[in-house]
């Protein structure tokens, strides 16, 4: 089979597709229940997680963004002679430069600073203690990143010049507060743990357009929640890509057991990325 191409982004001193592989649906992390995480962790053997990474070189994507406990699937793609790209997420704990030299021994090209950990210690006012972690980063040789679900993160970083390449940004503010929800919407909605709103996107598509670097946007589909049809795959593709710049990319989690995903979503990467918009001077933010 020819390998098709897509386009692609600078990422620090690297290049990445402009559609990067995720993997949640590989390991379970389905965000809707946890029968669908069970059935996903089923579906995704081994063999089938190398079919997937061939399926992904074939359509044109070099990059996989994966966790530390999927490196054995990473390491058993290139000894077959594939040639993914890695992209993972990290946080400060003993031994993880260790881990990043092994990283970078395998072609880990990028780590971002754990979205998770990232928003807890941003909502504690303690976000500046990652900086030694993303030295760190820095000192391996691969492109530095941090993770958020939060727009203001970004506008955070930004504002203090930090050093970073990319960010990885979630288009949905999705674990807010009981507190937050109430105060938002007026009451509570069930369940709480995963609340997805439509005016999430256009806050975090504002905060990729001022900055300069890179963006990852990641559950451009609401975890799932926008597959229904592929009429609203084919819209959440095109609107993401018209509200993010020419240098961003999105990163999909596929799970191709009913239809060709990875087919799909690289020829609608194809279709709409040219709708991106340039590169421009972002208005610099005053540090608070």
């Amino acid at each position: 089979m020819s390998k098709k191409s897509l386009p692609q982004i600078p990422l620090g001193r690297f290049t990445i597709s402009r559609l990067v592989l995720g993997d949640n649906t590989i390991h379970g992390g389905s965000h809707l229940t946890r029968f669908v995480g069970e059935e996903m962790k089923r579906y995704y053997t081994s063999q089938r997680i190398q079919e997937l990474l061939i399926d992904c070189e074939n359509e044109g994507i070099n990059a996989w963004q994966s966790n530390f406990f999927l490196m054995d699937r990473f390491r058993e793609h290139r000894a077959m002679g594939g040639n993914l790209q890695l992209i993972t997420l990290g946080k400060e704990e003993p031994d993880c430069e260790a881990a990043m030299a092994r990283m970078v021994r395998l072609g880990g090209i990028g780590i971002a600073h754990h979205g998770e950990l990232t928003d807890v210690l941003f909502r504690e006012g303690k976000l500046d203690e990652i900086e030694d972690y993303l030295k760190k980063v820095r000192d391996s040789g691969m492109a530095v990143g941090v993770s958020t679900h939060i727009p203001d993160v970004i506008d955070y970083v930004e504002s203090r010049g930090w050093d970073v390449d990319f960010y990885m940004a979630c288009v949905y503010e999705r674990h807010r507060s009981r507190e937050q929800l109430q105060e938002l919407l007026g009451y509570v909605p069930v369940p709480l743990k995963e609340v997805y709103l439509e005016e999430d996107p256009p806050r975090m598509f504002a905060a990729i357009c001022n900055t300069k670097r890179p963006c990852l946007a990641f559950k451009i589909l609401a975890a799932g929640r926008l597959c229904e049809k592929q009429e609203t795959v084919e819209e959440a593709f095109r609107e993401t890509f018209r509200q993010i710049k020419a240098n961003d990319a999105v990163l999909v989690g596929m799970y191709p057991k009913f239809e060709n995903q990875v087919a799909l979503n690289a020829d609608y990467v194809r279709q709409f990325s040219k709708l991106s918009k340039p590169v421009k001077n972002p208005k610099k933010k005053r540090a608070k």
